[in-house]
Protein backbone atom coordinates (compact mmCIF):
# COMPACT_ATOMS: atom_id res chain seq x y z
CA UNK A 1 0.00 0.00 0.00
CA UNK A 2 2.88 2.36 0.79
CA UNK A 3 4.19 1.84 -2.76
CA UNK A 4 0.84 2.95 -4.17
CA UNK A 5 0.92 6.08 -2.02
CA UNK A 6 4.43 6.91 -3.23
CA UNK A 7 3.36 6.34 -6.85
CA UNK A 8 0.64 9.02 -6.64
CA UNK A 9 2.46 11.58 -4.47
CA UNK A 10 3.37 14.70 -6.45
CA UNK A 11 7.11 15.30 -6.28
CA UNK A 12 8.28 16.46 -9.71
CA UNK A 13 8.12 20.08 -10.90
CA UNK A 14 6.72 20.67 -14.38
CA UNK A 15 10.19 21.22 -15.85
CA UNK A 16 11.36 17.86 -14.49
CA UNK A 17 8.21 16.10 -15.70
CA UNK A 18 8.68 17.62 -19.16
CA UNK A 19 12.29 16.47 -19.27
CA UNK A 20 11.41 12.96 -18.03
CA UNK A 21 8.83 12.56 -20.80
CA UNK A 22 10.61 14.49 -23.59
CA UNK A 23 7.65 16.87 -23.84
CA UNK A 24 7.31 20.62 -23.88
CA UNK A 25 6.11 22.34 -20.71
CA UNK A 26 3.30 24.10 -22.57
CA UNK A 27 2.00 20.72 -23.78
CA UNK A 28 1.80 19.45 -20.20
CA UNK A 29 -0.31 22.49 -19.35
CA UNK A 30 -2.60 21.77 -22.32
CA UNK A 31 -3.04 18.13 -21.24
CA UNK A 32 -4.03 19.33 -17.78
CA UNK A 33 -6.53 21.84 -19.20
CA UNK A 34 -8.02 19.08 -21.36
CA UNK A 35 -8.45 16.86 -18.30
CA UNK A 36 -5.96 14.19 -19.36
CA UNK A 37 -4.20 14.42 -16.01
CA UNK A 38 -4.45 16.43 -12.81
CA UNK A 39 -1.12 17.04 -11.09
CA UNK A 40 -1.18 17.99 -7.44
CA UNK A 41 -0.43 21.57 -6.41
CA UNK A 42 1.88 22.85 -3.73
CA UNK A 43 0.61 25.41 -1.23
CA UNK A 44 2.06 28.05 -3.55
CA UNK A 45 0.24 26.66 -6.60
CA UNK A 46 3.21 24.91 -8.24
CA UNK A 47 2.26 21.79 -10.20
CA UNK A 48 3.69 18.62 -8.68
CA UNK A 49 3.71 15.54 -10.88
CA UNK A 50 3.71 12.01 -9.46
CA UNK A 51 5.19 8.83 -10.90
CA UNK A 52 1.63 7.93 -11.96
CA UNK A 53 1.37 11.28 -13.81
CA UNK A 54 4.68 10.55 -15.55
CA UNK A 55 3.31 7.16 -16.65
CA UNK A 56 0.19 8.90 -17.99
CA UNK A 57 2.34 11.40 -19.88
CA UNK A 58 4.31 8.55 -21.46
CA UNK A 59 0.99 6.95 -22.47
CA UNK A 60 -0.22 10.25 -23.95
CA UNK A 61 3.03 10.58 -25.91
CA UNK A 62 2.64 7.03 -27.27
CA UNK A 63 -0.98 7.59 -28.25
CA UNK A 64 -0.08 10.86 -30.00
CA UNK A 65 2.61 8.98 -31.92
CA UNK A 66 -0.07 6.46 -32.94
CA UNK A 67 -2.06 9.32 -34.47
CA UNK A 68 -4.78 9.87 -31.88
CA UNK A 69 -6.01 13.38 -31.15
CA UNK A 70 -6.52 14.64 -27.59
CA UNK A 71 -10.21 13.72 -27.55
CA UNK A 72 -9.35 10.18 -28.59
CA UNK A 73 -6.60 10.00 -25.99
CA UNK A 74 -9.03 11.14 -23.29
CA UNK A 75 -11.40 8.32 -24.23
CA UNK A 76 -8.61 5.72 -24.29
CA UNK A 77 -7.42 6.83 -20.83
CA UNK A 78 -11.00 6.66 -19.49
CA UNK A 79 -11.46 3.14 -20.86
CA UNK A 80 -8.10 1.98 -19.52
CA UNK A 81 -8.99 3.33 -16.06
CA UNK A 82 -12.34 1.53 -16.20
CA UNK A 83 -10.66 -1.76 -17.15
CA UNK A 84 -8.23 -1.33 -14.23
CA UNK A 85 -11.15 -0.70 -11.82
CA UNK A 86 -13.00 -3.78 -13.07
CA UNK A 87 -9.91 -5.96 -12.80
CA UNK A 88 -9.33 -4.76 -9.24
CA UNK A 89 -12.94 -5.54 -8.40
CA UNK A 90 -12.68 -9.02 -9.87
CA UNK A 91 -9.43 -9.66 -8.00
CA UNK A 92 -11.03 -8.96 -4.59
CA UNK A 93 -11.93 -12.05 -2.63
CA UNK A 94 -15.63 -12.68 -2.51
CA UNK A 95 -17.25 -11.56 0.71
CA UNK A 96 -20.63 -12.38 2.20
CA UNK A 97 -23.45 -11.73 -0.20
CA UNK A 98 -21.22 -11.48 -3.28
CA UNK A 99 -21.41 -13.98 -6.09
Amino acid sequence: MNQDRERVRGVFAISVAAEMTSMQIQNLRVYERRGLLAPQRSDGGTRLYSRADIETLHRIRDLLADGLNLAGIARVLELEAEVARLRARLARPEGPGRR
